[in-house]
């Protein structure tokens, strides 16, 4: 499956953005999918991930804030983020992994074998 994330962009503290990553090819509906992101000179970190059967996991830092979704007739997954902030800013990708376990989500980014691009998101203060 090929992963495009796109819907970044720049924004003052406070502010929202929506992300997408549109899958193409096969359908996702089996796929656990993830955001993760990467700001300059630190790890690529989790930030939410939905497994198929829609179980969620954020990571604390955007719990309240963010929110997971798919639309698996789209092939589409969604962030929604509110009140950004600039702590927030980093490349943000969507990553996809053949789903296969209830009430889990993975983590890691070893624990995902496909990934988009990536799309920046800059937080001003």
């Amino acid at each position: 499956v090929q992963l495009q994330a796109y819907g970044g962009g720049l924004v003052q503290a406070g502010g929202f953005l929506r992300l997408s990553c549109a899958a193409s090819g096969r359908t996702i509906s089996n796929y656990d999918m993830a955001w993760f992101r990467q700001a300059p000179g630190k790890d690529r970190e989790f930030v939410v991930g939905i497994n198929r059967e829609g179980y969620t996991d954020y990571a604390d830092t955007v719990k309240g804030r963010f929110t997971i979704s798919r639309d698996n007739t789209k092939k589409t997954v969604y962030l929604q983020m509110n009140s950004l902030k600039p702590e927030d800013s980093a490349i943000y990708y969507c990553a996809a992994t053949w789903g296969s376990r209830s009430y889990y989500i993975g983590a890691r980014p070893d624990e995902f074998d496909y990934w988009g691009q990536g799309t920046l998101v800059t937080v001003s203060s």
